[in-house]
């Protein structure tokens, strides 16, 4: 597979830079991934396509201020710190912006007179290993700002709609933003339709920020996200598949901490409570064992993202709709519309 085969043109004004409000107005593709039939419609309708006894997967983690800023000690040059992922108390891998960011460079980071970091190891490109002078978490609400995807450009007036109204275990670099659609009217619909919920935890990472560059896109690394799927949401998922029931992973973030859960289950449970690392790269031909159908957003071309529907639905398909969506005027990325794949 080449990089090229998940490539397709998007011109910028396709590119949504601001939520649409309410979140369940934004408009809604309907992709059958066994007749490649597309059907139109709003998010707000999509208990409509959904049946009794359906399991939602949602990612409930919510998006820190992981966005820094400071100065360097020695000479005053401003850096910028985008926190990707706690390794200890004081420790976290970073990606930096700014010039001579070495071992051994002090950051004063502002809002916080006493507030510095220390790069303590090189990983290669951006990505450093830094040490705080003191716990970080409890001044991020005042020292850190949320960090928006570089395609959006525009100012967000609610910081709110950026995180899901679900989200409630800190902790991710970016949204799960297929869930951003959700409301809690909406919610209550889909539950008194007896619609299932379950949760899982993915904190989204540095693979959100990074680009794949390889020709070949199976030599492509992914970088460890940490993730969790409880007990409780483990009992859920085995009983809808035990029941035949579908499995419906709200985001691809949902779709890979499931698909990671399944390796340590045993017969007859599909999945199995999991917390740890996940560096699932789903490409097409992987066999997927737990989900049965996905809402997700329209992803940017040559992205890990769009590889992982490309397994989900076919590349020919997924490839075939965004080219709809684009005709019909959808709106792509973060603030996207979405798709519902089943």
């Amino acid at each position: 597979m080449k990089l090229s085969d998940f490539d397709y043109e998007l011109p910028p004004e396709y590119i949504a830079q601001t939520p649409v409000e309410p979140r369940d107005s934004a408009r809604l593709l309907i992709l059958n991934r066994t007749t490649g039939g597309l059907t139109q419609s709003s998010f707000h309708e999509i208990g409509s396509f959904l049946k009794p006894g359906d399991l939602l997967v949602f990612n409930d983690t919510r998006v820190i201020p992981a966005r820094l800023l400071g100065r360097k000690a020695d000479t005053g040059g401003q850096v910028e710190l985008l926190m990707l992922k706690r390794r200890a108390p004081l420790t976290w891998e970073v990606l930096v912006g700014g010039k001579g960011v070495r071992v051994g460079t002090v950051v004063n980071l502002e809002g916080h007179a006493e507030l510095r970091a220390v790069v303590m190891q090189e990983f290669g490109g951006a990505r450093r290993l830094i040490q705080f002078s003191q716990p970080i978490s409890p001044l991020l609400d005042k020292v850190g700002s949320v960090p928006l995807p570089p395609y959006i450009h525009a100012s967000l007036a609610d910081k709110e709609r950026y995180q899901t109204v679900y989200g409630k275990i800190p902790g991710s670099a970016a949204a799960p933003t297929a869930g951003l659609h959700f409301t809690p009217q909406l919610l209550d619909q889909l539950q008194a339709q007896g619609i299932g919920f379950a949760y899982v935890t993915l904190h989204v990472g540095l693979d959100t920020f990074s680009p794949v560059t390889e020709d070949n896109v199976e030599e492509h690394i992914i970088h460890g996200e940490w993730c969790d799927l409880p007990g409780e949401t483990a009992a859920l998922v085995n009983a809808a598949k035990r029941e035949g029931r579908r499995v419906i992973a709200v985001g691809t973030t949902s779709v890979r901490t499931l698909e990671s859960a399944q390796a340590g289950a045993q017969a007859p449970a599909v999945v199995a409570p999991f917390h740890g690392g996940t560096d699932l790269f789903i490409l097409p031909g992987y066999q997927f064992r737990v989900v049965d159908a996905l809402i997700t957003n329209f992803h940017l071309p040559r992205s890990t993202l769009l590889m992982l529907v490309s397994a989900f639905a076919g590349r020919e398909k997924i490839l075939m709709a965004y080219e709809q969506a684009k005709r019909a005027g959808y709106r792509f990325y973060s603030f996207g519309d979405a798709m519902l794949i089943e």
